[in-house]
C-alpha cells in the first residue's frame, strides 16, 4: 500500500511539472508573440510617418512652384492647376524604387498612399464673423455684419438652424474678445482653429458635416476665391445672387479662369457692386493638404494646413489618425 501511494504521489508531481512547463512555455510564447506585434505596429508607425512626411513636402514643392509660375505669368489660382489634381492611389513601388536596379518584389513595399491638396479659401472663413478694431487694452471685437448675412444665407441654402449660427457667432465674439484682453481662464469656449471645433460654439454635428464643403476656420481673415468656391459659398457671399446666377460663375470659370474681379464681372453681370477686394479674390494662400497611407491591414490618415507667402510654404497645424 505504501509503495502505491508512493508511486500515484510521483505519478501526481509529474502530472504538476508538465502542467507547469506547458504553461511556461505558453506564457513566452505569448510574450514573444506580444513583443513581435508590438514592434511590428512600431514599424509601421515610423514608416508611415516618414512617408506621409515626404508626401506632405511634395505637396509643398508642387505650391512652391505654382506660386513661382503664378508670379512670371500672372495666372491666379484655379482647379486646373497641377496642386488641384488628386492622387488617386497609388502604390509605393511604383514609383519608388526597391533597390538601385529598380527590381522591387512583390513581398516589398506593400503600401498605397493618396492624397489630394484642397483650397481652404475655395470656403467662408468662419472667423470672418468677427473684426478686432484697436489694440492693446483697447481693443474691441465686433460681429461683422456682412459676413453675417453670408453665412445667414448660406444656412438658409442648406436647411440649417440659425439658431445656431446666432449663438456661435455670439459665442466666438465673446471667447475672442476675453482671449485679447482677459488672461484669466473664463467659462467660454476656445477660439477654434479648425472646423470641427465649431463644435465648442454650439454647432451641431449634422449641421458641420452639412458646412464642411462650404465653411472653413482659418486664423486669419481671408476673401473668398472665386475660382475655387462653390456654387453655394458664392451665392452666400455675393449679395442679391440666385443659385442660377452662382453656377454661371462657376461654368464661366471652368471655360476660362478667372484672373481678377473684373473678369468675373464681365462673365457675370450680375455680380456687379457686390465683389470687392475684401471679401472676393482669385487668388489662395491657405491649403489643405491630406494623405492615406495604407500599409498592409492598417489605414492610416493625415490633415495639414499650410500657408503660402510668395515662394514660403509653411505648415500651421498637422494631424494624424488611424482609420478601422
Amino acid at each position: 500500500m505504501r509503495s502505491r501511494n508512493q508511486r500515484g504521489a510521483a505519478l501526481l508531481l509529474a502530472m504538476l511539472t508538465v502542467t507547469l512547463v506547458a504553461t511556461l512555455a505558453s506564457a513566452a510564447l505569448w510574450q514573444q508573440w506580444r513583443s513581435t506585434e508590438i514592434e511590428q505596429a512600431e514599424r509601421q508607425r515610423v514608416q508611415a510617418g516618414w512617408i506621409l512626411t515626404g508626401a506632405l513636402d511634395w505637396a509643398r514643392l508642387i505650391l512652391r512652384e505654382d506660386a513661382r509660375g503664378n508670379q512670371s505669368s500672372g495666372n491666379a489660382d484655379h482647379l486646373g492647376e497641377p496642386w488641384a489634381l488628386p492622387l488617386e492611389e497609388a502604390r509605393l513601388s511604383s514609383f519608388l524604387a526597391a533597390d538601385k536596379a529598380n527590381n522591387a518584389d512583390d513581398d516589398t513595399l506593400q503600401a498605397f498612399l493618396s492624397g489630394e491638396i484642397l483650397d481652404m479659401q475655395s470656403r467662408l472663413n468662419f472667423n470672418n464673423l468677427v473684426r478686432t478694431t484697436g489694440g492693446g487694452a483697447t481693443a474691441k471685437v465686433e460681429t461683422s455684419e456682412a459676413d453675417l448675412l453670408a453665412f445667414t444665407r448660406l444656412f438658409e441654402q442648406l436647411g440649417l438652424p440659425l439658431s445656431e449660427l446666432i449663438n456661435a457667432s455670439e459665442e466666438l465674439r465673446n471667447t475672442t474678445q476675453l482671449a485679447l484682453t482677459d488672461p484669466l481662464p473664463s467659462r467660454t469656449a476656445l477660439v477654434p482653429h479648425k472646423l470641427s471645433q465649431l463644435g465648442w460654439l454650439g454647432i451641431s454635428r449634422a449641421s458641420l458635416a452639412a458646412l464642411e464643403p462650404h465653411v472653413t476656420v482659418l486664423p486669419e481673415r481671408t476673401a473668398l476665391n472665386l475660382n475655387t468656391a462653390s456654387p453655394e459659398a458664392i451665392l452666400a457671399s455675393v449679395p442679391g445672387l440666385d443659385l442660377a446666377q452662382a453656377r454661371q460663375v462657376v461654368a464661366a470659370r471652368e471655360r476660362n479662369p478667372f484672373k481678377a474681379l473684373g473678369d468675373v464681372l464681365t462673365a457675370v453681370p450680375g455680380t456687379a457692386g457686390n465683389l470687392t477686394d475684401q471679401t472676393h479674390g482669385t487668388r489662395s494662400r491657405y491649403f489643405e493638404v491630406r494623405g492615406r497611407l495604407r500599409l498592409e491591414n492598417a489605414v492610416i490618415e493625415e490633415r495639414s494646413l499650410v500657408v503660402r507667402n510668395n515662394l514660403d510654404v509653411r505648415v500651421r497645424w498637422r494631424e494624424r489618425f488611424a482609420r478601422p
